[in-house]
């Protein structure tokens, strides 16, 4: 579907990116009987990585009527992590956690994941086009983006707001001159998908595994087991130490693979699936994550790091954020969006940042694999692990860089 160029459209939202932030905000939103038009780049399905959910994710696809879809696609169910270095392993069961709710999630393949959550929030109401590029925006109370379809015919559209959920993409930040330099340093990720064939008992395919390279803590891998016999794995590090040309990345990744004991063990010669990737420079900021007639959700606003698996609960928190945000504000109510939605979206998102940088100094390693964990403080990490960073009745989201502190200091005393 196209417009001619002289029309305008008109509609309550547009949502740029039909990922899972996008399609959470748009079924929020139709579901209180607003208008939202999804305009996607892409066509579904296609590849993304960030296939480990966390279980705070899943209070958020309830909310926005998907939940049942999910639990019945039959995805890899998940109850935790466990953390490898060499022969020490500590593994946090996310059922058994400080904070309430939700204590098990899945892991995904993210083509169908995506896909899944895009139909649920057609099926409610919304509109979605796919293949339709968003080219300018003009901000202000009422926005107007210049579109183009898959033909690259010109249209344009009128909306009460904006939420740019492109992820990656980061259309707004781009368009509009928002993006800072990230807080974390340059790294990357080499990834592929395996034919794992691992017997029954090997491994626990209900947990992700994160392991850390037996000579350099600041490297470490993801083993995600999905369904069907089939397993997410990758290595991240300094940018510098995973460059190599696009022709030698599978042995490269190969190489890392046979290095890691358990990794090698269980993987070391499994069959890729599918070509190794590369992606680097995935960390992001911005100036802000609102404007004039437009808010910022997900990794369009910030990613940190994928060590914790927290992009996508991420960009589920500030859906829903925004979402009740911005249905105040369609009511009619002036709403102050700093206050709103990004002070309380920042919070949780720098708790994740306190841990993702004690992990890379190796200070929460020190706590994770520390041989006598007290079971009520263990809990209290569990929580945060699973994605409850907002959570302030929880001493490491209310105050985590005093708190981790504190705690490294007395693991090491210890």
């Amino acid at each position: 579907m196209s417009k001619e160029i002289g029309e305008v459209e008109q509609t309550d939202v547009v949502i740029i990116g039909a990922g899972p932030a996008g399609a959470v905000a748009a079924a929020l939103l139709a579901r209180a009987g607003r208008s939202v038009l999804v305009l996607e780049r892409q066509h579904f399905p296609r590849f993304s990585i960030g296939e480990s959910l966390l279980p705070q994710s899943m209070t958020y696809l309830e909310e926005a009527g998907m939940l049942q879809a999910v639990v019945e696609a039959g995805f890899q169910y998940k109850n935790g992590a466990s953390f490898v270095h060499g022969e020490k392993m500590s593994s946090y069961d996310f059922r058994d956690k400080h904070a309430d709710g939700w204590g098990t999630t899945y892991q995904v393949e993210r083509a169908v994941f995506d896909q899944l959550l895009i139909g649920r929030a057609a099926d409610q109401g919304v509109q979605v086009r796919f293949g339709h590029s968003v080219r300018a925006m003009q901000p202000g109370a009422a926005p107007m983006l210049e579109v183009a379809d898959e033909a690259g015919a010109p249209y344009r559209v009128a909306a009460r707001f904006v939420l740019d959920a492109s992820g990656f993409g980061r259309v707004l930040p781009r368009l509009l001159g928002l993006e800072a330099p990230s807080r974390m340093p340059a790294r990357a990720a080499l990834f592929s998908h395996v034919r794992d064939a691992l017997p029954a008992g090997s491994t626990d395919r209900d947990k992700i595994c994160v392991a850390v390279h037996p000579e350099r803590r600041d490297v470490w891998y993801w083993m995600i087991p999905l369904a069907a016999g089939r397993t997410s794995v990758g290595c991240v590090a300094d940018a510098d130490f995973l460059d190599v040309p696009e022709a030698q990345r599978e042995a490269k990744l190969r190489e890392l693979m046979r290095a890691e004991p358990t990794i090698g063990r269980l993987l070391g010669e499994a069959p890729f699936l599918m070509p190794v990737n590369r992606i680097g420079g995935y960390s992001a900021s911005v100036e802000r994550l609102h404007g004039p007639g437009f808010a910022l959700l997900g990794n369009a606003g910030e990613f940190l790091d994928p060590v914790f698996s927290s992009g996508v609960t991420i960009a589920l928190r500030s859906a829903h954020l925004a979402a009740h945000t911005l249905l105040r504000q369609l009511d009619g109510e002036r709403v102050d969006w700093a206050a709103s939605y990004d002070a309380p979206l920042r919070k949780g998102i720098d708790t994740f940042r306190a841990f993702v940088e004690r992990w890379y100094t190796g200070e929460l390693q020190d706590i994770i694999f520390h041989a006598n964990q007290t079971p009520k403080i263990r809990r209290m990490i569990s929580s945060i692990l699973a994605g409850y960073a907002w959570d302030e009745t929880n001493p490491y989201a209310a105050d985590p860089v005093r708190r981790l502190t504190a705690l490294h200091e007395a693991c090491m005393a210890a």
